[in-house]
Order: C-alpha cells, then structure tokens, then sequence
C-alpha cells in the first residue's frame, strides 16, 4: 500500500486508518463483506446528525487538539484515546447544535459526565464553551494538565438521592460501565428535562455483571437492548446510533425526549422502581436456577424472567405470581434506590497481562517463537539493503487456536484470568509478533523499518524517545539474531547499548 503524501498520511483511525491496516487487512475484509448475506444488527454510521457538519467540526477539533498526543502521561494508547475522544465530543457538538437550532435557544447545554476516566471529554466540551464537569472514582495523572476551567472530581458514584443534577441538561457515559444502566435512571429522576447520552461497553445490570439469556442475538446487541429498555422504562424516547470510532463497541443511545407529560413523574417513577427491583429479583432466581442446573449438571433454556411480558404490565401491577417479594416495595430509606450496587475500586486492578510475573511471560514468548519458527518458512531472505547478507529466518504463521492447543490448560486458564488471555499477551510483546486476522507471525523489522520513515511526526517523535530502552529480543533469543543492524535496529544489541527511558523524565517534569 503506497501513500502518496506519507508526510501527511496523520492516521488516527477515524477518518485516516493506519496504512499498516490499509496494506494488511482490507482486501480481506473487502473480500469477507462483499459475500456476506447477514442482515446488519445496527444502524447506519452518524444517522442521526449532519454528516457533513460532523466531518467539519471533527477537523476542527483534531487540529485543535492532537497535541495531547504528545504529552499523554497515561499507559493507555494515546492516539486510541485522544482521536475516539475527539469523535465523541464532535458527535455531542454536533447533536446539541442541532438540537438548539430546533428549539430555538442560543444557550449552550450543560452536562456532567459520570465515569469521566481520563477527564478528556469533558476537556474538550467544556473548552468548547458548554458548561460541565466529570466524576470519576480515581483521579488520573493527565486531569493536572488541563488547567481550572475543566472541573473534575474525585468520588465513588452510588445511585441514590444524592447523585440526581436538577440543573443539568445532559448525563453523559462513555463506557461508563457499572453505572452505565443507571444513568437512563439518575437522568430521569434529576429533572423532566434532563436528557442523557451512554456509550455502553462492559455488561453490567443493576448490581453487578449483566447475565445473558437470548442466545439468538449477540451479546453485544443484547446488552444494547437491555440498555434501550432501561431508557423505555424510565420514560424516555430512546434512540440509536453508531459513532465514528475506533472501536468495536461503538453503538451509543441516547434518551432526548419524555414518553409522558411531567404530571405523571409519580406513577412513572414508581414504574422505574418496579422494574430495578425486578432485575435485582430476576438475578436471584438466574443465580440460584444456575446454582441448581451445576449440582444437577441439567441445562436450563427457558426459565428466566421475561422482562418483555413485565413491561406490558408496569401501569398496573407485575403478572401475578411473578416478583411477589416485590408487590407494594418502595424505595430503599436514606434516599438508597437499592441494595447490592458496588462502585468500581478506587484502586485499578490491573488485569492487561501486564501484571503476570516476567518469566512466565517471557516462558510464554520464547515458546511461542519457538513454534513459529520451527513452522514452515513464510520467507527466508536476504536484505542487502540493510548491509547485512545473512538470510533471517521468519518461521510461519499459526492460528490463535492453534497456539492454545499448544500450551498446557493451567497456563491458558491464568492467563484467561487477565482480562484477554493469549491474544492480549501475544499483542503487548508487539516486538516480537504480530497478530492479524487471528493469526500469529514473527515480526520482521526490516518491514517496520520501512513503515517508520512514512510515520507522521508526532510518531515519529514517541519511536525516538523510546529509541534503546529496552534490550532486542532478537539479538538476545532469534537463532539468527536480530534481522537489523545495531545501527538500524530502536532496541538495544545488549545491555552496553541501553539507556534511561525519556517517557519518566517527561512524566516528572509535568509533575
């Protein structure tokens, strides 16, 4: 794949996706969808706002804001978080512009974000003159860079009496989590005008993890429906659509207008109160039938609660015989909505594979490498070009299966403990393979090296930054050694060639 202008080739996966996925994955995929008879289970991409409007805004806002690429102290991606973040608040702009001019007003909305994480998003809105603020339960290192006029705070979110914004336009959850199916909920109870937007991503109910029970459908769109539902019942006109981002979980909802006129909040809320209190029900006896079908090794298909059939019914009172517990229930006392809600720890688990102890990772590596190149060769060459006449050996390829049927059950199941398994390890060992399309391949460098030269700058910058950190695991481990020269090769050709990371010293200095 030849970029023309490889200068001005800024990918950010959005708009401009990554040559290497261009060069490496596209025709596959081309090739996958143009023979594909599957009815798509979500809407069109940005059918809801203006496109046109979208891409101007979103220029602007990338401009505006790619530098915070280049001092990102977090470990997360950079480029990921500052483009999706980017799309996102372009998204909102948008939509809440149109939304003005429809109703005739000037003012721009006010919002909060709940469960803001690295606190970019409401950076970015609130710079764009709409008035805000985020809450997370952690603070992050980057919330010091963005300056007094970005409010962020520090607290554990429970949903309760507590938590409603009566003065708020907007709630707002980007992969908001265990929070995300209460904030339909805490929308709907702050005011009659209060309108949300959620982005979900992890499948949480009301108390804890959300548990399947359609197998028709994908887990993905389940969840989204258990989400749009929530929204229904709270009251709300729930709409669907699909963000421009780099993510498989795209899919946002947004809660715009009431179902009913504001003299009916009291019944409506006590509908809403029926319905929580039905979920955390339904879990018990899901936990308790799951609990049965391991002792008795059955398989339950059909009893769970049919949460469709409880909605026809929430005017009145739920179908006889179902919820009994819950028959005349009221709100918990102290203005508790329910029992069981547990906010995430202020301490982050890590669970990326980056926490497993460094020999059992670097066991793992080696074994993989290992069966890679005692494979079939993919090509067994020379380069010349790079002053070296040697032929490297790049060994085959293997199918993620394949390398876990390779690996003993004890190390597959400790590594599934940690959030991804396999795949999650093989990626983070990114100088050592590379997986596309499920497979696994011996990363030649020599082709990396090739791709670096048409890298844009800020890029470019980071790759010389981290330039002989770390030791070459070629030149260490490789039967040929490593396939660049000392010279060429951004790792260190033995611990001679190492030096101190720039990363901490830039981290400090921010500090």
């Amino acid at each position: 794949m030849l970029a023309f202008s490889p200068e001005r080739w800024d990918s950010d996966g959005i708009i401009y996706p990554k040559s290497s996925w261009l060069g490496k994955e596209l025709l596959s995929k081309l090739a996958r969808w143009s023979v594909e008879n599957k009815k798509n289970e979500f809407k069109s991409t940005l059918s809801l706002i203006s496109l046109m409007k979208y891409s101007q805004v979103y220029q602007e806002l990338k401009e505006k804001y790619k530098e915070m690429v280049k001092v990102w102290p977090e470990v997360t991606d950079p480029e990921k978080f500052v483009f999706e973040d980017v799309a996102i608040a372009t998204y909102l702009l948008v939509l809440w512009e149109e939304e003005r001019a429809n109703k005739g007003i000037t003012e721009k909305q006010s919002f909060v974000d709940l469960g803001c994480g690295n606190g970019l998003l409401v950076h970015i809105l609130s710079s764009e003159g709409h008035p805000g603020r985020g809450i997370d339960v952690r603070s992050r290192k980057i919330w010091n860079m963005y300056g007094p006029q970005t409010q962020l705070e520090e607290s554990a979110i429970t949903p309760n009496d507590s938590y409603l914004f009566p003065d708020v336009d907007w709630l707002i959850g980007n992969h908001s989590d265990e929070l995300t199916p209460w904030i339909p909920v805490i929308a709907a109870r702050s005011s009659y005008s209060c309108r949300y937007f959620v982005l979900p991503c992890c499948f949480f109910d009301f108390t804890g993890k959300y548990s399947r029970r359609q197998s028709k459908k994908s887990q993905y769109r389940e969840y989204l429906d258990f989400i749009k539902e929530v929204g229904f019942t709270c009251g709300f006109h729930v709409e669907e659509d699909c963000l421009r981002i780099p993510s498989t979980k795209r899919v946002c909802l947004i809660g715009i207008s009431r179902t009913y006129p504001a003299t009916e909040e009291a019944l409506v809320d006590k509908q809403r109160t029926q319905y929580i209190d039905s979920r955390q029900s339904c879990a018990q006896i899901h936990h308790s039938e799951d609990s049965s079908c391991s002792s008795s090794g059955s398989t339950i298909e059909t009893k769970h609660c049919d949460h469709h059939t409880y909605l026809n019914c929430l005017s009145d009172e739920p179908p006889k015989g179902q919820f009994p517990e819950n028959e005349g229930k009221v709100p918990q006392e102290d203005g508790i909505w329910i029992n069981g809600f547990q906010p995430r720890d202020k301490i982050e688990q890590v669970r990326n594979c980056a926490s497993l102890p460094r020999d059992f990772i670097d066991h793992i590596v080696l074994k993989v490498a290992n069966l890679l190149l005692n494979g079939k060769q993919q090509n067994a060459k020379e380069d010349p070009c790079d002053g070296s006449s040697k032929t490297w050996n790049r060994g085959g390829s293997l199918s993620l299966a394949e390398v876990a049927n390779r690996l003993d059950r004890e190390t597959l199941q400790r590594l599934k403990r940690e959030c991804g398994g396999l795949q999650t390890l093989l990626k983070n060992n990114h100088q050592v393979f590379e997986v596309v399309n499920g497979r696994v391949y011996i990363r030649d460098w020599r082709e990396e090296k090739n791709a670096k030269k048409k890298q844009p700058e800020a890029k470019r910058r980071l790759s010389s930054e981290a330039f002989k950190t770390r030791l070459c695991w070629f030149f260490m481990h490789h039967p040929n050694g490593c396939s660049l020269t000392s010279q060429s090769c951004s790792y260190a050709h033995g611990t001679q060639e190492l030096r101190p990371s720039q990363m901490l010293k830039k981290i400090k200095h921010i500090h």
